[in-house]
């Protein structure tokens, strides 16, 4: 699962500073530390994740995808496109957030459980964006109890009847009607307390979030592998000059066989 001792060492030192982030600090009492990537065998990891323990709210996307940009193939597999170091990175992210949100799209095709497995971690709480209530209610993160769940709908949806340990949540669609505007959910989420988001996918989501500005950072990792056809990763508004797509500082990280992106925005 993990990378050995030292590495495990610096997750745990990670996740200390993790449980610290909600905690009042005095100055100097060396509550920052930990945020400055490490000088040592394993300092990739504090490099990718202690930038993410920073004060106040985080809103986080990951993806991945192959070189030809697709997650998945035509008919929705997706199991696995990248390597078995960033399923570990995934479940890493999933740990240092408050809640995981996903689209209605990836709780029907990949029935996610979105919990913490692969790495020591608490699970987060679970987001479902359904706003015309069409994810059956036999998902497995409607019934395991592992950890809370949110099933966002519209006013106007039936979601028939709520399996015991979900929340129901009504929200208007977004004025274009294309679904929840990301800024009314990110709303919701932190009038419960919920301000480390990590928006797992799918494609359209994620482009959602990105394409309405609210995007702190997005992990974008990228396996050898080519098909061709298949379901897009990003499909963003679009552009007539290469001047005016967007170019947010990056860092690259190998993930095994796979190369991770570390996105940076400033919404």
């Amino acid at each position: 699962m993990t990378g050995g001792n030292g590495e495990d060492a610096a997750w745990e030192r990670i996740l200390q500073t993790r449980e610290r982030l909600g905690m009042p600090r005095t100055p100097g009492d060396g509550s920052d530390r930990l945020r400055e990537p490490a000088d040592g065998g394993h300092s990739q990891l504090e490099s990718i994740y202690l930038p993410l323990l920073r004060g106040g709210g985080l809103v986080i996307a990951q993806l991945g995808q192959t070189l030809d940009g697709r997650i998945a193939t035509r008919t929705g597999h997706s199991h696995f496109v990248t390597g078995p170091a960033d399923i570990v990175h995934l479940h890493r992210l999933r740990a240092l957030v408050d809640t995981v949100v996903v689209g209605a799209g990836t709780a029907i095709s990949d029935d996610p459980q979105l919990t913490v497995r692969q790495v020591p971690g608490r699970n987060p709480v679970r987001v479902v964006l359904d706003p015309s209530a069409r994810v059956p209610p036999d998902r497995r993160m409607f019934h395991d109890h592992l950890a809370p769940t949110l099933w966002f709908v519209s006013p106007q949806a039936d979601p028939g009847p709520v399996p015991g340990g979900v929340e129901l949540l009504r929200l208007e669609v977004g004025p274009t009607g294309c679904g929840f505007h990301p800024r009314d959910v990110l709303r919701a989420l932190v009038a419960r307390g919920l301000e480390r988001v990590l928006v797992e996918g799918g494609g359209i989501t994620v482009s959602r979030f990105l394409d309405a500005g609210v995007l702190h950072r997005l992990h974008v990792t990228v396996a050898p592998l080519l098909l061709g056809s298949g379901r897009p990763s990003l499909t963003l508004d679009p552009v007539d000059r290469l001047d005016q797509a967007r170019r947010p500082s990056c860092r690259q990280f190998s993930l095994g066989d796979d190369v991770l992106f570390d996105l940076e925005f400033d919404p």
